[in-house]
This record gives C-alpha cells, sequence and structure tokens, in this order.
C-alpha cells in the first residue's frame, strides 16, 4: 500500500500530506506519490522545493533526449532486480552531471519498491501541475493531432488568455502545455482543472456515429 510505504519513508524525510497544505488535490496514485514530494520538498523550506522542481524538470528532459529511449525501457521493465533499478535510477538522475536532491532520490526510491516506476512521467507532470498552483497558476493543458508551429501557439495563448478560462480564474495566471495525439485526428482539446473543452475531429466524429447509430 502506498500510505504504508510513505510511512515508512517519512525517517528519510518524507512528509505525509497532512503535514502541508497542498494548493491542488492530485487524482490517482501517481498523484499521490507527486504530492508526496511536494509536501516533503516544503516542509524543508523553498529552496529545497525549487531545487526539486529543477530535479523533475531535469529528469523530464533526460526522458525526452537521445537517451529517452534507455531510461523508458528501464523505467518501464518490471523484471529488473533491485541492484539494477537503483543504478537505472542514480544514471537517470545524474543525467549530464546533475545532482539530485535528497526528497528526489526518496520519491525515486519509493517508486522502485512499489513497482511503479512506469509512472515517472505522470508522477512528474503532477508535481508540476502542484508547482503551478502554488505559485498561483492555472494550468490549461493543449492537446493537438499534431505540433503547432511558433505563429499558431502564440495565436492560442492570446485566445485563451482572453477567454472565459482566464476569467474564470480571475488575477491568476495561464500556464499553458501543449501536447501532441495523433488520435484525435485534428482540432484540439483544451483541458483545465476538472473541465474539458473537447474541439476534437474524432469527437465530432464519434458522435455523428452514435447519432447514425440512434437512427437504424
Amino acid at each position: 500500500m502506498l500510505s504504508s510505504r510513505l510511512a515508512t519513508t517519512a525517517a528519510r524525510g518524507y512528509a505525509t500530506q497532512a503535514a502541508v497544505k497542498v494548493p491542488i488535490q492530485l487524482n490517482g496514485l501517481p498523484g499521490k506519490y507527486a504530492t508526496a514530494a511536494y509536501t516533503a520538498a516544503l516542509r524543508k523550506d523553498a529552496k529545497t522545493l525549487s531545487k526539486v522542481e529543477s530535479d523533475v524538470k531535469a529528469i523530464q528532459s533526460a526522458l525526452s533526449s537521445s537517451d529517452g529511449a534507455k531510461f523508458s525501457a528501464f523505467l518501464n521493465n518490471p523484471t529488473l532486480a533491485a541492484k539494477d533499478k537503483a543504478s537505472g535510477i542514480d544514471q537517470l538522475l545524474s543525467y549530464k552531471n546533475s545532482s539530485a536532491d535528497a526528497v528526489t532520490k526518496n520519491l525515486f526510491s519509493v517508486l522502485a519498491e512499489n513497482g511503479r516506476l512506469s509512472d515517472t512521467p505522470k508522477v512528474l507532470e503532477g508535481f508540476l501541475e502542484l508547482m503551478s498552483a502554488h505559485r498561483g497558476e492555472v494550468t490549461v493543458t493543449v492537446t493537438t493531432a499534431t505540433p503547432l508551429d511558433k505563429s499558431a501557439a502564440q495565436r492560442l495563448e492570446s485566445a485563451l488568455k482572453g477567454s472565459q478560462i482566464a476569467s474564470r480564474h480571475g488575477g491568476k495566471t495561464l500556464n499553458i502545455v501543449t501536447k501532441v495525439n495523433p488520435a484525435i485526428q485534428g482540432g484540439l482539446v483544451v483541458d483545465f482543472g476538472d473541465s474539458t473543452v473537447d474541439l476534437s475531429v474524432s469527437s465530432r466524429v464519434n458522435k455523428l456515429n452514435a447519432l447514425l447509430q440512434e437512427g437504424v
């Protein structure tokens, strides 16, 4: 169980969610790991929280680098022996001579012990979402079928900042994250908070198919 695992690591610097008030609640198991890391870092001090955020971004860069496939294969291999997991984690956390904080190292130790290393990308995303909320930002995730060019991205950002999404969260900065998912075929999907605006081609096709089936 996650709770018991984290309880046993509290002495090594982890905090429970109850010890520190979190700005937003994240769902799912990856969200719980992200929240545990956030509270552990914040309980120490602001400098530690900033360092762990830097670690998270460095790990994301490593996963998207030319060595990303190697790291992903390691994270998604549940059959590795404990010593091989430890070696892989060391390589990931020290990529390009980086030096991770103890909280970051502890997070990955817990993920490895619980067999949840495959959740790493979602845990990292969750941590950064918490950091955005910590700074009073609202994360808006925009998914498109193909990558947006610079001009399109700028137009989209301007449109979102002048939309009801921005007015609903008055006074907060929109942190816009773009993702690519060819499965949506075209259009875009906008996720913010607990809301989703689905303007994808695949959604329209599915609705059309449903209407056609109702008429049969």
